[in-house]
């Protein structure tokens, strides 16, 4: 069976059928990173990777800033995370906000690798939205507004907004995102490294745009969000066990959505590392 690419019902996106992604030769995983750039997202049924699969594979979209961490409301042993001072609920949820990832961090993710494990009966989709239809979307007059302006990009922010603030000590928070050598400056307009395509770099890690108030700020780029996550620009999937995707970070943005926590939801994660050349944040 040969492989066959559906474009989703988006400004981005496609399924993808036909193929094995533990026996891709490198002819076919050209074919699938060409259709990477084009489409940002790929969405593969049915995969059911194990996790040596699943790295293996993200590995041939380039170094990886993560190899593989579990995202899930489940304990290593067995029982459901359901306090609600526990830190990893605290970050399930926050997540539910519109983002990139790694905009906090001194080189923002090239993209990711995601695979379903176990899905809830209802919820728990996770949605895209296309930065670069938002931008070619853009009216003339906010596009001449927001060039040249940047915003900083901090999880302490993103998750202290959202009510979500970590624990002080012991935190599965600590090590990782949290401002130790400050928030990132990055542009709210850049110029994709390989489709040369402008596209936003916004979502809930950016605050602070230098040169305007604070509630200026808050309140341009909270416009900016919500009209960047509409449709034909966003779609959400509806997981099923063994799916895996791979998503462009650099275009699009990304949301988890609800579910009843009562409920297990258990996905794998890879993060695919990004180009410091690229992806490196302005200085302070």
């Amino acid at each position: 069976m040969s492989m066959q690419v559906i474009p989703l019902d988006a400004t981005f996106g496609a399924t993808v059928t036909g193929l094995k992604l533990s026996e891709l030769d490198e002819a076919v995983f050209a074919e699938i990173y060409d259709h990477w750039l084009r489409y940002s997202l790929l969405v593969f049924p049915g995969q059911n990777l194990d996790n040596e699969q699943q790295v293996t594979f993200a590995k041939r979209f380039g170094a990886l800033e993560i190899d593989l961490v579990e995202l899930s409301n489940v304990k290593d042993d067995g029982s459901l995370r359901t306090a609600p001072d526990d830190d990893r609920i605290k970050i399930l949820k926050g997540n539910m906000g519109w983002h990139h990832d790694s905009t906090y961090m001194p080189v923002q993710a090239k993209g990711a690798v995601f695979r379903a494990d176990t899905v809830p009966s209802h919820g728990g989709e996770t949605g895209w939205a296309d930065m670069c239809a938002a931008y070619d979307a853009l009216g003339d007059a906010m596009r001449n507004r927001i060039e040249g302006l940047s915003a900083h990009h901090s999880l302490t922010y993103s998750q202290g907004k959202a009510g979500f603030k970590h624990k002080d000590k012991d935190s599965e928070y600590n090590g990782y995102g949290l401002d130790q050598d400050g928030a990132p400056l990055r542009p709210l307009v850049k110029t994709h490294a390989e489709t040369g395509r402008k596209t936003l770099t916004i979502g809930r890690h950016a605050h602070a745009v230098p040169g305007l108030s604070q509630a200026d700020s808050e309140a341009l780029l909270t416009e900016l969000v919500d009209f960047a996550c509409q449709p034909p620009r966003i779609y959400h999937h509806g997981w099923q066990p063994g799916d895996v995707v791979v998503w462009d970070n650099r275009c699009l943005m990304h949301q988890a959505c609800p579910w009843d926590m009562a409920e297990r939801r258990v996905m794998f994660h890879s993060r695919l590392a990004g180009d410091p050349e690229h992806e490196f944040a302005a200085p302070n």
